[in-house]
């Protein structure tokens, strides 16, 4: 009688996501930049990495129980998610429509390396209607340096396959692709090559990572050059793809300065809306955090309603806003910052507090180059101006802005360097 309540009555809980991990931190491939494989140690006692049919069942009973509904919606992510199987996703289809209340919808995202996306696969995404996020980093010798299957062979090809087959059965995927050392000095033919497969929706994931002595791995892309990778991209989009491709910073930034609040999480105040299942039934306080310290709870122990609203979770929540330096609160772009993701909050600020995000300089940098355009655009798009009329006008503004300079002259950026060797040869 219980379940059959839980099933029918909503939810008082605050809107949260769970991400599921069904196979656990496995994967088919090795990229040099992953954060997740490591987690491994985690589960080391265990025999294979695989959400068992009983866990899979509480977790969706437990997962429509706790939501607001009308509208339930299941990540699915890794490592691999692929690895589970096909029917392991058949049978996810099953419980969801057995456990859905009369009225209700499910739906399903699945972020994927795109390696196992043959036609069946395919053919099951596109009749169950899932939405599809795929990996792939930009130019194909880019992509190839860092995602490499298990005899080291990069794998772009495969991927860029994977694209054209999920658009073959009218699937258009979300491209991730991740900013390293490497991509961040060819930030326009990065683009440009996300932008060839018109699939309309690209986002942009900065590496961030340390060694165990606290200095950066050779993959992580520094705050200098993320911020300058940024804005060639952003003139690059804003000049000639606006309403053609949306990016994602870019339309959480618009969104914020058009009066609305942010929906992805480390733009957000606070955060712990955003959890992790494990193959397991373990749950986590976040993607980011796969740890001991923030393992809290089981599936097979408590209730996920009342994990979600522990004060452990809460306090991980608050924690993003109640930690910030005090530089922060004075920012001029706090309001679509917020001080960024807590797992990059690891450097001091300008009067020697800790927590202020790595990436900070380089993001202002960022901010103040793409703020007076996209207000413009926001301006221009409520008066219901055509974007092929404000694309044209942006151009012509900018290159006004580079009347009169040459090549060996101060970049107009602000950088300092002579204009070829810094924006030259980005000018609309």
């Amino acid at each position: 009688m219980l379940e059959e309540i839980q099933r029918t009555e909503p939810s008082s809980i605050e809107p949260f996501v769970i991400m599921a991990k069904p196979a656990g931190p496995t994967c088919n491939l090795e990229c040099r930049y992953c954060y997740y494989l490591e987690t491994a140690h985690l589960f080391s006692h265990q025999n294979r990495f695989q959400m068992s049919d009983d866990i899979l069942e509480t977790y969706v009973r437990q997962y429509i129980a706790a939501s607001s509904g009308p509208d339930v919606l299941f990540v699915w992510h890794g490592g691999e998610p692929t690895l589970a199987g096909l029917d392991f996703y058949q049978r996810a289809m099953e419980l969801q429509k057995s456990y859905l209340p009369e009225g209700w919808s499910c739906r399903n995202n699945i972020q994927t390396n795109g390696i196992l996306l043959n036609d069946e696969w395919c053919s099951f995404l596109a009749v169950n209607h899932f939405e599809v996020g795929l990996s792939i980093d930009g130019t194909q010798w880019v992509h190839d340096t860092y995602r490499k299957d298990h005899l080291g062979n990069g794998t772009y090809a495969i991927t860029a396959e994977a694209i054209h087959r999920l658009q073959s059965h009218g699937i258009q995927p979300d491209l991730l692709c991740t900013v390293t050392s490497k991509s961040a000095n060819e930030p326009v033919s990065v683009y440009r090559s996300l932008r060839s497969f018109d699939t309309g929706w690209i986002q942009f994931l900065p590496i961030i990572q340390r060694k165990t002595d606290g200095e950066m791995t050779p993959e992580s892309v520094t705050s200098k050059m993320y911020g300058h990778f940024l804005c060639a991209v952003f003139d690059e989009w804003i000049y000639h793809d606006l309403d053609k491709l949306n990016v994602q910073f870019f339309a959480e930034m618009s969104l914020v300065w058009a009066g609305g609040t942010p929906s992805v999480c480390w733009m957000a105040p606070t955060c712990g809306r955003v959890l992790v299942v494990e193959h397991d039934g373990s749950i986590y306080s976040c993607d980011h955090y796969v740890n001991q310290e923030h393992c809290i709870g089981n599936l097979n122990t408590s209730q996920l309603s009342e994990i979600i609203e522990s004060p452990v979770q809460h306090r991980f929540g608050k924690d993003k806003q109640d930690l910030l330096p005090q530089q922060c609160y004075s920012c001029s772009w706090f309001d679509v910052c917020n001080g960024g993701c807590p797992k990059d909050r690891f450097t001091l600020s300008e009067d020697g507090e800790p927590g202020l995000n790595y990436l900070c300089s380089g993001l202002q940098y960022f901010f103040n180059h793409a703020e007076e355009p996209l207000k413009h655009v926001i301006r221009y798009r409520k008066r219901g101006v055509n974007s092929n009329i404000i694309m044209a006008e942006l151009r012509a503004k900018a290159r006004a802005r580079w009347k009169g300079i040459g090549r060996n002259d101060t970049c107009i950026c602000g950088s300092g360097l002579k204009a070829k060797n810094c924006c030259w040869d980005l000018r609309p």
